[in-house]
């Protein structure tokens, strides 16, 4: 059950907004869909099987679609977040699981700004020179 739940929200609702954009841009010629991954897109980690096989299969619909809607002037691309977002929530989270000294290190978390602005240079690409899976990452990532 916890399975189906999470490749509903990490897969298939990707693949019905992805369908649902698709729809909508074609008569016009022209468009973006960007699908948001993790690290867990790339590989497994260890407890995380029912996320990461969701996140694969969102990466894969990314790719299908690229390849299926490129030649009508739709820009499809997977960006991967290999990082938390800093925002009031991700801060909790890693307060109640990592102690106090858990938001010690600003280069740990992405600024939404920031997160943003990647979108916004893919968003901008001429289709010249698209580029279809992006990673970011903050500076004190290790990866």
């Amino acid at each position: 059950r916890v399975f189906r739940k999470v490749w509903e929200m990490a897969c298939y609702s990707g693949f019905l907004a992805g369908r649902e954009a698709a729809r909508l841009m074609l008569p016009r010629g022209q468009g973006n869909i960007f699908f948001t991954g993790a690290t867990a897109s790339l590989r497994g980690g260890s407890g995380f099987a029912a996320f990461a096989s969701a996140k694969f299969g969102l990466r894969a619909v990314a790719q299908a679609m690229a390849r299926e809607l490129g030649p009508s002037n739709i820009h499809v691309a997977h960006l991967i977040i290999d990082s938390g977002v800093d925002t009031e929530w991700v801060r909790q989270r890693r307060l109640e699981s990592l102690g106090p000294d858990a938001l010690a290190n600003p280069d740990l978390l992405m600024p939404p700004a920031s997160v943003a602005e990647s979108y916004w240079q893919l968003y901008n690409q001429p289709r010249s020179a698209w580029t279809f899976e992006m990673e970011i990452r903050p500076f004190g990532e290790k990866w």
